[in-house]
């Protein structure tokens, strides 16, 4: 085995710059992957970490059929208080569960006693929505972030109203809202902080404190339009959602049917279908390192067996076996694959690294992302498996032409 590996490789040196040339597009192939896999990777992690930690959390739970007219934030399709209990019940039992956050969300009429527009509002526990979405309270531009996220009286205004509006920090407002039975009410509020928007479904809400939000709808009984749940760790997802359903089913309506839904982060956000289209040109893009792997260790190999037609031939008329000679062959184009892909794999580690110091920084939708790119061990091994069994496959076929071949034909060849 040794020596045949011994012989592959003086055969790729004395080919220097035609093994240098194929080395350098297996290369160029493999960190065009692999910093697409890592830029994408950081791109998704950032904007997936920005949806989830300071907007939706990664579950909610809804009433039945409250996702299909959500746009509209219905009044009638809220959670009632034993429902919500049940709810609670489900949630601190379940071990991968960090924190939750009721909220109760409306439309509003938003009033600066001069000009009129309307708001779409969360009322929550300051305390539990900051648990449940950490990152919240860093999209507040002015006000206080190291204090109670929203304290009773005051309203987190959208940065986007409030540049409309012309309000500021400290200046009362007024919230007219109409209740489930269709009663107007009203309540003065100061703005205690001006929020910055973020691309996605309630991207652009204010917030008030929970309390003064049932008292402006004049609920009578503690009910909730939403759960916001944050997980320990978002790999648990899956089976945290199909764990949770299973509890959730047994919360039954008086037609006993399940009263509860539950909808992961990428149920309610568009972003869901980037990431798809993302992984989408991930797999394309692994297609055509195949291809360029393929066609390149097959062109050299073949014309390594097209130039060495009388050594083949030589060899096999000293004694050398069929399969020895097959085996020199394929162990050229593997040495080929493996060396690019590593050569590939050390210049991907110094761009990634170079890319972190010095960021890529651009806008998505009204964000600022900052991308810090990083290569995962998995993603990094299945590279090189795949461009080294790649290279094998491509040099099969010249391997098995070199090894048919009949050494008299071989040496009559000029």
């Amino acid at each position: 085995m040794n020596s045949t590996l011994k012989l592959a490789l003086r055969n790729l040196l004395r080919y220097q710059r035609r093994t240098l040339l194929t080395a350098l597009l297996i290369t160029l192939g493999v960190v065009a992957l692999l910093l697409f896999v890592a830029a994408a990777g950081s791109f998704k992690q950032t904007m997936v970490g920005s949806i989830t930690d300071s907007m939706l959390g990664h579950l909610q739970v809804h009433r039945k059929g409250y996702t299909a007219s959500m746009d509209n934030l219905p009044l009638t399709m809220s959670l009632q208080p034993r429902a919500v209990e049940l709810v609670e019940d489900a949630l601190k039992a379940d071990p991968d569960v960090l924190a939750y956050s009721k909220r109760v969300k409306f439309g509003a009429m938003f009033s600066n006693f001069t000009e009129n527009s309307s708001i779409r509002l969360n009322g929550v526990d300051a305390a539990a929505e900051d648990a449940a979405v950490p990152a919240l309270r860093q999209r507040i531009s002015e006000g206080d972030k190291s204090g109670p996220l929203v304290a009773p009286g005051k309203v987190l205004v959208p940065a986007l109203l409030a540049r409309g509006m012309k309000v500021k920090l400290g200046d009362s407002v007024v919230l007219v809202a109409t209740n489930a039975s269709g009663s107007v009410n009203g309540k003065t509020f100061v703005v205690g902080g001006i929020l910055e928007g973020i691309t996605g479904p309630g991207g652009r809400d204010g917030y008030i404190d929970i309390k003064d939000a049932r008292e402006l709808l004049r609920m009578e009984k503690e009910e909730v339009m939403e759960v916001a749940v944050r997980l320990k760790d978002i790999g648990t997802l899956s089976a945290t959602q199909k764990r949770l359903n299973t509890q959730l089913d047994t919360i039954r309506n008086k037609e006993d049917k399940p009263a509860t839904e539950l909808h992961t982060w990428a149920d309610l956000s568009p972003f869901a279908n980037i990431v798809k289209m993302i992984d989408m040109m991930t797999f394309f893009i692994r297609i055509m390192l195949v291809a360029i792997v393929l066609v390149s260790v097959m062109n050299v190999m073949l014309m390594a067996v097209y130039e060495r037609i009388r050594e083949i031939g030589t060899l096999a008329a000293i004694g050398t076996q069929p399969r020895k000679l097959m085996a020199i062959f394929l162990s050229e184009g593997l040495l080929l694959g493996l060396a690019g892909a590593l050569a590939g794999v050390a210049l991907s580690y110094v761009v990634v690294a170079a890319l972190n110091v010095w960021p890529i920084v651009f806008n998505f939708g009204r964000e600022q992302i900052t991308l810090h790119p990083a290569l995962a061990a998995s993603e990094v091994l299945g590279v090189l498996v795949m461009a080294v069994l790649v290279s094998g496959l491509a040099s099969l076929q010249p391997a098995w032409r070199a090894a048919r071949m009949d050494p008299i034909q071989a040496l009559r060849h000029v």
